[in-house]
């Protein structure tokens, strides 16, 4: 096995660089404008993942200076109140983005509540409308996972134009949408999926390999590119054989790592980034308002 090892592709240190410039922004603008930035996040029910995800979007927006407007309803709220609430921040002027933190109980349509959220306040870039705007390579708002992955990409000097990319995945939240934002910077790209035949070749022959389907392993050693950039979207919680759990993504991080030129850890990778690019779509949304 080669001695080399990955480069790390460290979304964590990206991200607390890319706060660090949104509180500057917000403390230079704030007394001009008269207000900080604004998000709401809406949470329903008590899903564990959910609320940790929650609190740390949360803590992300205090530590920047961006007003939190979360609410938190109960898991038997009627799809119809939730839909008023949107519409009320839709209207109200201190929240620049909304965010309905995802997974629904299944009595909620969330596609509906998505649609119904205000395309510039749309904080996770999925409304039609910003989806649409990617689609055509117009400005909007954009996914905040994929947009995460090309900024971690873009720190780190790789550029896609003329590579192969691999995007295996897709999901709106992130394959589809990555696979977009790579064409718009001259990747050639090809969408696997699981019902893809040989996935296994078609993984091998990536210059730049993205896993985004939630299975913990997917990616093994075997499956990578001498030299290829190894982006690892997932985020598994597994238990180990004493119960103790911890997150792992799909890839198989020790093998690949002897493999790849480029590799993101899991946790401290794709995820920081996420948040980082929610709170840099609720200063867009902000800075949209005030030209």
């Amino acid at each position: 096995m080669p001695s080399q090892t990955a480069q790390l592709l460290d979304g964590k240190a990206l991200a607390q660089k890319l706060q660090a410039e949104l509180t500057q922004q917000v403390q230079a603008l704030q007394p001009q404008r008269g207000r900080p930035p604004g998000l709401a996040v809406l949470m329903v029910g008590d899903n564990p993942a959910s609320a940790a995800y929650v609190r740390n979007k949360e803590r992300a927006c205090a530590a920047v200076g961006i007003a939190s407007f979360g609410r938190h309803f109960p898991a038997d709220i009627p799809q119809l109140a939730l839909e008023e609430t949107i519409q009320e921040m839709n209207q109200d002027d201190r929240v620049d983005g909304i965010l309905v933190q995802l997974p629904l109980p299944e009595h909620l349509d969330s596609v509906a509540l998505l649609n119904q959220i205000a395309p510039d306040k749309d904080a996770d870039g999925l409304h039609p409308t910003n989806l649409g705007r990617l689609m055509r390579g117009e400005p909007g708002l954009r996914s905040c996972t994929p947009a995460g992955v090309m900024r971690l990409l873009a720190e780190y000097l790789i550029d896609p134009k003329g590579k192969h990319a691999v995007v295996i995945g897709r999901s709106i939240l992130v394959g589809k949408p990555l696979a977009l934002m790579l064409l718009e910077v001259d990747a050639t790209v090809t969408i696997a999926h699981s019902r893809s035949q040989d996935l296994a070749a078609i993984a091998r022959s990536a210059d730049i390999l993205v896993a985004a389907v939630g299975r913990p392993g997917l990616v093994t050693a075997e499956m990578v590119k001498p030299g290829a950039i190894v982006v690892d979207v997932g985020i598994n919680r597994v238990s180990d054989d004493s119960g103790k759990s911890r997150l792992v993504g799909d890839v198989e991080f020790d093998a690949v790592q002897h493999v790849a030129s480029y590799l993101t850890p899991v946790p401290g990778g794709v995820g920081a980034m996420t948040v980082a690019m929610l709170l840099q779509n609720t200063m867009q949304s902000y800075n949209a308002k005030f030209k």
